[in-house]
């Protein structure tokens, strides 16, 4: 388990506290770099630490935008305007590459800005840091590693969730419950290299069968759910239908004769979990007696 790290350290002559190395500049006292630190502290959200941070910094530059790339993806600060001409940091903080720092601002920059830019990053690296910390033990705890989807653990939250909304607000949904057949073949006939090939794909084809609004989940092995914002069969039957369309087309999915079965079900606001869940999977024991590479409601 890695060590947060001190953000602040004393002056004692004041008995402030400034960022590291925060006492080799100052800007007025009303905006100085100990408050900047205060504020970023407030915060484990990448999103927020930029957006503080980037109010702070146009004290120094006129930026539309600020934005951070790092192995966790791409964050950015609110309202940012990335259509400006982009000037590039790198953050590290002991040896340990944090991302980069991106500004994006029509004017140009200049040598004592980017110094003094520099100099206003030592208030950032460590709060960014510690939220770029919390934010892998968030994945962690709610991602599958193998294919990037929610668990089964953020499924059980998101269904609870789900459900209490159509209790308040009369919004039904629907569970689908999908699971691939011959998947056991694979493995035993291939390796667990080929049958983790034949997992990634499937979950691209999720991705590519639902909108925004819809959630994807594996809980193991080659059981997946979706959870779809809409109450309609009908809606449920075209997602179904486009997702065994795209596994039918899939090189590697028909390379090793994989196919899914969906069993789905709608929900209303009498149902509990357990209820939802099982009606959606005896829709998906429909489909495997009907011969398996179809959807069955339930």
């Amino acid at each position: 388990m890695e060590n947060v790290h001190i953000l602040t350290q004393r002056v004692s002559a004041r008995g402030e506290f400034l960022p590291f190395s925060a006492e080799h500049y100052r800007i007025n006292e009303t905006n100085s770099p100990h408050d900047l630190v205060a504020r970023l502290q407030t915060t484990l959200s990448i999103e927020e630490i930029l957006t503080i941070f980037a109010e702070h910094a146009k004290q120094l530059i006129n930026l539309s935008g600020l934005q951070f790339q790092s192995a966790l993806g791409v964050s950015q600060s609110a309202g940012s305007d990335t259509s400006q001409t982009p000037y590039s940091f790198d953050l590290d903080i002991e040896s340990e590459r944090l991302g980069q720092l991106i500004y994006f601002s029509q004017f140009p920059m200049g040598k004592a800005i980017e110094a003094k830019l520099k100099l206003l990053h030592t208030a950032l690296i460590y709060p960014l840091r510690n939220a770029l910390m919390y934010t892998r033990v968030l994945r962690l705890a709610t991602k599958d590693a193998l294919t990037g989807l929610n668990n089964r653990s953020q499924f059980n939250d998101s269904l609870a969730q789900k459900l209490e909304r159509c209790r308040r607000q009369h919004r039904p949904f629907s569970l689908m419950l999908l699971d691939l057949d011959n998947f056991k073949q694979v493995n035993d006939n291939f390796g667990h290299k080929i049958g983790d090939d034949v997992l990634q794909e499937f979950a691209n084809v999720l991705r590519t069968s639902v909108r925004g609004t819809d959630s994807i989940f594996r809980f193991g092995g080659d059981e997946f759910a979706l959870l779809i914002d809409d109450p309609e069969f009908t809606t449920n039957k075209v997602i179904a239908d486009r997702i065994m369309s795209l596994v039918a087309n899939s090189g590697v999915m028909a390379q090793y004769g994989v196919t899914s079965s969906i069993g789905y079900t709608l929900a209303n606001n009498q149902d509990c979990e357990n209820e939802v869940f099982a009606r959606a999977d005896k829709g998906l024991y429909k489909a495997k007696a009907a011969g398996r590479n179809c959807a069955r409601a339930y």
